[in-house]
């Protein structure tokens, strides 16, 4: 498997800015309609989306912050899920009116958290909602194929973080594997 060109983005160091009234405004104005200012508005949505689509495998490396997401990482997906770009809204499908625009992606998920057992049927389970909220969000990228990476036990920093990490290492071979077989 050759990756011939790949798009690093830290949303921790860069943060994306998070969406306000004049973003809404901005993305409910028609294209042939939007001030300068509303184009400048939504200038890093545009790029990350373009970022996004051109993409075949999104890689997200997230820590688990209060059982969640952290805001950087809301921020860009907020930036991304966007009306008339990654889904549209069409009432006349009822009950579920959103449907994503983009298909056919990869995502691989790596997480990391302090304690442990949020994995299904983990004494932790219902108290994840990084993994979840990343699932629930990532068809509005066009993800059909998800692959997760854990690694927990950092506030311990015993044997049991050690081991967790090298399953981290194990899984992250094998998703490679995987992956390059596929694309052969």
């Amino acid at each position: 498997m050759s990756i011939d060109e790949y798009i690093y983005r830290d949303v921790g160091m860069n943060p994306p800015p998070f969406i306000n009234q004049d973003w809404i405004d901005a993305v409910f104005t028609p294209d042939n309609k939007r001030t300068e200012a509303q184009r400048d508005v939504l200038s890093i949505s545009d790029q990350l989306i373009a970022e996004v689509s051109s993409s075949d495998i999104l890689v997200i490396s997230s820590p688990m912050y209060n059982y969640g997401m952290p805001a950087q990482l809301k921020a860009w997906f907020d930036q991304i899920i966007r009306i008339n770009k990654t889904f549209d809204f069409d009432l006349a499908r009822g009950d579920f009116p959103l449907q994503p625009l983009l298909t056919g992606k990869i995502l691989i998920i790596i997480t990391s958290s302090g304690e442990f057992g949020f994995e299904k049927d983990g004494i932790r389970h219902d108290m994840s909602h990084l993994v979840p909220h990343i699932r629930t969000l990532s068809k509005y990228l066009g993800v059909e194929k998800i692959y997760e990476i854990t690694s927990e036990y950092q506030e311990f920093g015993d044997h049991r973080h050690i081991e967790s990490l090298e399953n981290a290492f194990q899984k992250a071979e094998e998703v490679v594997s995987k992956l390059a077989d596929s694309f052969r």
